[in-house]
């Protein structure tokens, strides 16, 4: 039965990782993979985390499961993380949360849900968007489409494209947002355009669902959720989607929230039964290991600042390594315009370049990138930003 299925293509990002491990130039840098690395290229444990983990092996007294629901203390910490202690959704008890196995979890739960609805709803996504938001929700039955986005003259967002298109929307869509440091171009909207997006959503109706896996490493924590919690202020309803996998250097072990915004704290007790539900049906109980070592941080003040001060050096360091790159190339006079890399926010940014400049850059170079040109910025270092811009010079030539 089984000789009846054909191998699949290896996944063109993750293929990356295989072609970087088996090439033999000591001078090759890996641009592929998001993942954060430091200096010396290593994903480094934090130490804030290490420090938890020390703390719950010293007091975990049991592996029994610990409820439908995740770790509560984790889900309750996110939601103050993401929408701020003061907020009204949460005084009100509006919002249904639930630990979900990463950013990836949550993201398949809520597609669930929304196929409960029985409606004949439609996703929308930016073009482009994370490549894994179109099988992870499609795979659940639901359709999608694209609404413009980036800009590659100014590698910055087009939104008057946007709003045209968001404005044509209605009750039966549901509009992905990045919450910030988009993924895969950087290109993030602004305070205005977010209070714009939330006129459109209470005006047409339409359900904005938030996928935010990088806050903190853009513009700060609070400063990076602006715009999130201002939609959530003003639209009955959303869907927020988290992942710990980039801010607390959590990849491994799969720590992410679902939390769904309801009418009325009724509501959100029928709908944490049906994401419970839901994640029965499929994997039954998150992982609840990550989800500890964050409720431990975010509930001990002295952890929390120590985590906090790690993940501001972290993003600073990708702020330098944005304006060093954009020097280097400067520096070389190459024609064409790079300034966009410093305005774009996060680990990513698209450099612009074309599938045979990026193959060039690989087969010549050993630099390693998507063919879409987008780099982990996080992947350079202050060795390798003359040789990648002495390699970009001859591409672009």
């Amino acid at each position: 039965m089984f000789d009846r299925l054909n191998a699949l293509p290896a996944d063109p990002l993750l293929g990356l990782i295989t072609m970087f491990r088996d090439d033999p130039n000591p001078s090759k840098v890996d641009l592929g993979v998001g993942v954060y690395r430091d200096e010396t290229g290593h994903t480094p444990i934090m130490t804030a985390v290490q420090k938890a983990a020390k703390h719950h092996m010293e007091t975990e007294d049991s592996k029994t499961y610990i409820g439908p629901g995740g770790v509560v203390g984790f889900v309750e910490g996110i939601k103050s993380l993401v929408l701020g202690s003061e907020s009204s959704v949460l005084k009100d008890n509006r919002i249904a949360g639930l630990q979900c196995p990463g950013g990836c979890g949550s993201l398949r739960v809520a597609a669930e849900l929304l196929v409960r609805l029985k409606d004949e709803l439609t996703v929308w996504v930016s073009d482009p968007t994370w490549a894994n938001h179109i099988p992870l929700i499609s795979s659940a039955g639901l359709p999608i489409k694209t609404y413009p986005y980036f800009d590659a003259e100014t590698g910055g967002v087009n939104f008057e494209a946007m709003e045209s298109q968001l404005a044509k929307l209605g009750p039966k869509d549901i509009v992905l947002l990045h919450g910030c440091c988009h993924n895969p171009t950087g290109a993030d909207l602004s305070f205005e355009n977010w209070k714009r997006v939330a006129e459109l959503a209470v005006e047409k109706g339409f359900i904005p669902f938030v996928d935010i896996a990088y806050q903190g490493l853009g513009d700060g924590l609070v400063e990076d959720v602006e715009g999130v919690r201002y939609l959530s202020e003003r639209v009955e309803e959303m869907i927020i989607a988290t992942s710990c996998s980039k801010n607390f250097g959590l990849y491994r072990e799969r720590a992410g929230t679902l939390l769904v915004q309801t009418k009325d704290s009724e509501n959100a007790r029928a709908i944490q039964t049906q994401i419970q539900d839901i994640a029965r049906a499929i994997y039954s109980m998150s992982p609840a290991y990550g989800g500890f070592l964050v409720d431990i941080i975010l509930s001990d003040n002295a952890l929390r600042t120590e985590w906090e001060n790690e993940l501001n050096a972290m993003a600073a360091r990708v702020k330098s390594l944005r304006s060093g790159l954009l020097e280097k190339i400067q520096a070389r006079g190459i024609d064409k315009d790079f300034s966009f890399i410093t305005t774009q926010k996060g680990m990513f940014s698209y450099l612009g370049i074309n599938k045979e400049q990026v193959a060039r850059m690989r087969n010549e170079f050993s630099i390693y990138m998507a063919d879409s040109s987008r780099i982990n910025v996080a992947g350079l270092n202050t060795h390798c930003l003359d040789y990648v811009a002495d390699a970009l010079k001859k591409v672009c030539e």
